[in-house]
């Protein structure tokens, strides 16, 4: 039996993304359905950003109160693990998506469930649990939202140890005795930091330094933050075989001749588009691979088909893919409806950040916040630019926010412009200090402005005087 419907906006993947590009399109006038095999709410909600949030913040918040006298005299016990899995479990709704699901129905978007694939223009077949197939007809426009899963690298033995993957890392009842993390990027650092709290024995092995991609000084003061929490951090080393030992235990072998043994092994080695199994060689595309698109993330050789968030591999970042979405919803209707179209650069209809503007934050303890532009990758664009480091333990109050506060911050300043172009922050709770940066990058506010921006007094974000001070009265007024 099959079942057709036709919508303006036909939307693959329910979470955060899709969610934002139907809603959008609705609010524009259109008609939209999503389609989703899984949870409503998807990644971020049940197995990425809300979780593994909350399995860090409970140890975090732990140690800080540990660092400041008078609070320190309080806190009398160890970290309550079953306590944070609880707290875990409420963020997640115990992985339960009714709440979602009412909000669709509350934002007039029409919820189809089980597995889409594409089958020739503008046409997608849904398949449910029970085999039963609905036809989704989109009079405009699709959008594939699916988002992105995690790669398991190709090592000798190790599907055979049984890896976690970043799922099973935050969906986490039982944390094991030892844990092995492969990876030193965000998903890698993250868990790392959250199971050392728990007490668990960790290792973390990586291939180069943690968080590349970042200013260097993060990665080694994270890693330095992790040896002190206990973790036994091994980088330039690869893992180059996997096998079960006798006694239970996963071992992995390194490429310097040494062994690592654990409960359990975390893969965090990067990630794969979810476009396997889409139907995408029926339009003429090749099943697998990660869809190119251009700034209204319209899919090149296209004009219907829309891929937004992860799978597109500009940003793998939940608000870089809402983000997409709320221009790509938006442009939808604009073009159904055949009204103007702004795609110039920061125009309403385009995703302009994603480019050099793109802010991040690596909930390590210290945190990591960045935006924009390394120093090096600013070297590269061929910017003339000034950099400017500074020691947040030097701002008065770092002092009151701990009693051996240690923190770094850059700032990146194109000097032709005499804008920021990038920062990074490395500190206890700087995540709430990048909204500031990620306005200035983004604005291309004029140092000269900026020096009538007036932190307040004492906050950690007197670093913005400092940088100014450091770097002089700019030549324009």
């Amino acid at each position: 039996m099959e079942i057709t419907r036709e919508y303006d906006v036909v939307v693959i993947g329910a979470g955060a993304v899709g969610e934002n590009v139907a809603d959008r399109a609705v609010q524009g006038g259109l008609s939209a359905a999503i389609v989703e095999k899984e949870l409503v709410g998807g990644e971020c909600s049940y197995w990425a950003c809300m979780p593994s949030k909350a399995l860090l913040r409970s140890a975090a918040a732990l140690r800080a109160a540990q660092a400041v006298d008078g609070a320190k005299q309080a806190v009398t016990g160890d970290l309550d693990v079953s306590g944070v899995l609880r707290r875990r479990d409420g963020i997640t709704h115990e992985w339960n998506d009714d709440s979602q699901v009412a909000w669709l129905h509350k934002a007039k978007i029409d919820l189809v469930r089980g597995h889409a694939r594409l089958d020739g223009e503008k046409r997608v077949v849904v398949t449910d649990d029970e085999g039963i197939d609905t036809i989704l007809i989109a009079r405009h426009a699709v959008a594939v939202c699916t988002g992105s899963a995690a790669l398991l690298p190709d090592i000798p033995g190790l599907r055979e140890v049984e890896p976690w993957t970043s799922r099973d890392a935050t969906a986490v009842q039982h944390p094991p005795a030892s844990l092995t993390v492969l990876g030193g990027g965000v998903v890698g650092a993250e868990m790392a930091t959250a199971y050392a709290g728990f007490g668990t024995e960790v290792t973390l092995v990586a291939r180069s330094g943690l968080l590349g991609g970042t200013e260097p000084f993060a990665g080694e003061m994270v890693e330095e933050a992790l040896r002190g929490l206990g973790v036994d951090v091994r980088t330039g080393v690869d893992v180059v075989g996997a096998r079960a030992a006798d006694d239970g235990l996963a071992v992995l072998e390194l490429s310097d001749g040494s062994e690592v043994a654990a409960e359990r092994v975390l893969v965090a080695t990067g990630r794969v588009p979810r476009t396997t199994d889409l139907g995408l060689e029926s339009v003429g595309l090749e099943p697998g691979t990660w869809l190119d698109v251009d700034d209204t993330m319209l899919v090149r050789g296209t004009d219907w088909l829309y891929a937004v968030g992860d799978v597109n591999h500009r940003a793998l970042l939940t608000h870089q893919g809402k983000y997409q979405a709320r221009a790509a919803g938006d442009v939808m209707a604009a073009r159904a409806q055949g009204a103007p179209v702004d795609d110039a650069p920061w125009g309403v209809h385009v995703a302009t950040a994603d480019h050099a503007a793109v802010p991040q934050v690596t909930f390590t303890d210290p945190e990591v916040a960045s935006i924009g532009l390394t120093a090096a990758a600013a070297e590269r664009a061929g910017l003339p630019v000034r950099v400017i480091d500074y020691d947040l333990s030097w701002v008065a109050g770092a002092s009151t926010v701990s009693d051996d506060y240690v923190g770094r911050a850059r700032a990146v300043i194109d000097t032709e412009r005499e804008v920021l172009v990038g920062a990074t922050f490395v500190g206890p709770d700087v995540a709430e200090l990048l909204h500031s940066a990620t306005i200035a990058v983004v604005g291309e506010v004029p140092l000269s402005r900026l020096w009538h921006a007036v932190p307040s007094y004492p906050t950690v974000s007197e670093v913005w005087l400092r940088f100014l001070e450091e770097y002089g009265r700019p030549t324009a007024g």
